[in-house]
């Protein structure tokens, strides 16, 4: 066992702890991930964010061994679907058997093709009408709308972390007039709907699958509750940090860090390789 969390790079007690119950109960563990900056770079157009070419294959493999594997991810469900078949892939999210999407921070969910979630917030009208006169002050900064939310992403500004903090108070007062949150993020804030995050939806799953160990992986600020849902739930848990320069605060809360969705990938296949040699 000490040979296995070598080789996974495990970094706290807890961690170890959690990572032996997964290995030694796979029937009873949850395998969850955020998808931008942990499946698939991040790139500068959201829409071309492809999954890692290899993690469907790798997640399918899981998803025949373990209680479940969920995607918890900003983006609507569907278009997590859409770029989790990497160009010229023959395996994508959607072959990932008994795959669970949980899309914009657990407020939809794709399941066997289909997706349920509620109407769209009354004040999202208002902040589509509004954003585009904030965004007219940062040349390069872009509005993506997904249906139940809007991000304001600054990457293509020629100063995109000055233009995000420039924006994060304007922005801040228009959630507060329409009864939305903001998810700051990586070169992004998003209005969306209150009173769910990853960590509600990350915990209602694991009680649905009625896990006995789980194992997540993000990347990003929205990623935060979910790392502490993993820790301070009923059932032991690893907190996976997909390493980036951008955004560092999940690095102290990680049990493991690896560098990326290629680094991502690497831990799960090993996982995989682990589970199947026992």
């Amino acid at each position: 066992m000490g040979a296995d969390m070598e080789r996974f790079g495990v970094r706290t007690a807890t961690g170890r702890a959690a990572l032996e119950a997964l290995l030694a109960d796979p029937a009873g563990a949850v395998i969850a991930s955020d998808f931008d900056g942990t499946l698939s770079p991040i790139v500068a157009d959201p829409a071309a964010a492809y999954i890692h070419p290899d993690a469907p294959a790798v997640l399918a493999g899981l998803a025949r061994t373990v209680a479940g594997v969920v995607i918890v991810t900003g983006r609507p469900a569907a278009q997590a679907i859409e770029l989790g078949r990497p160009p010229g892939g023959e395996v994508g999210l959607a072959d990932v058997p008994g795959l669970v999407v949980l899309g914009q921070y657990g407020v939809e969910r794709w399941e066997d093709g289909q997706v349920t979630a509620p109407p769209p917030p009354p004040g999202l009208d208002r902040v589509r009408a509004a954003l585009p006169g904030l965004a007219a002050g940062f040349p390069g900064a872009r509005i993506e709308d997904k249906g139940r939310a809007l991000a304001l992403h600054t990457r293509g500004c020629a100063d995109p972390q000055g233009a995000l903090q420039a924006l994060a108070d304007p922005v801040a007062k228009l959630a507060a007039e329409t009864g939305l949150h903001v998810e700051p993020g990586r070169m992004v804030l998003e209005l969306r709907p209150p009173g769910m995050d990853k960590g509600v939806a990350l915990s209602a799953f694991l009680a649905e699958r009625g896990a006995r160990s789980v194992l997540f992986a993000g990347d990003d600020l929205g990623d935060l509750a979910a790392f502490d849902a993993v820790h301070r739930g009923p059932v032991p848990g690893v907190a996976v940090c997909s390493g980036s320069a951008e955004v560092t605060a999940l690095r102290d809360k990680a049990d493991i860090v690896v560098d990326g969705p290629a680094g991502v990938v690497g831990l799960l296949r090993a996982l995989a390789a682990a589970l199947a040699a026992r």
